[in-house]
């Protein structure tokens, strides 16, 4: 069984994300935590609401731009964080919920802000096995 997970990878100016799974969705599940992680350690944040998440896009790549663009769009506006993803796809349409909490900074001590996520660095692949979706994200 190919394992689910998410990694940084170093960028000159901003932050790479990385997800990988033995599913797309699971991939786009991944890089969303990774770019929670990039704020928090996800561990902090307890899945106490949900938030459902609708987006689609022309390709794999674009979709998985749109989808942590959401994700920043609601930790702004709602001012929480997010530990917890599910992704469902359906070609290039993704439709997911969001788990987390507001934002408290003495508990989760946020390092940066999310801006977005960008095309550079962008892929959304299959690598042995296993499904890998990533890009930079602007901090």
């Amino acid at each position: 069984m190919i394992a689910s997970g998410w990694e940084h990878f170093p960028h000159a100016a901003d932050i790479g994300i990385r997800g990988f799974g033995p599913t797309r969705a699971a991939a786009f599940e991944q890089a969303a935590l990774a770019l929670t992680a990039v704020v928090t350690e996800p561990g902090r944040v307890v899945p106490r609401e949900v938030v459902a998440l609708i987006c689609e896009a022309d390709d794999d790549g674009a979709l998985l731009v749109e989808w942590l663009n959401e994700i920043v769009y609601e930790m702004a506006t709602r001012r929480m964080l997010f530990s917890r993803l599910e992704v469902a796809l359906a070609g290039h349409a993704l439709k997911g919920r969001a788990w987390g909490e507001t934002i408290d900074a003495a508990r989760h001590r946020p390092a940066v802000e999310v801006k977005g996520a960008t095309y550079t660095a962008l892929a959304v692949h299959q690598e042995g096995g296993r499904w890998i979706a990533q890009c930079v994200v602007d901090v």
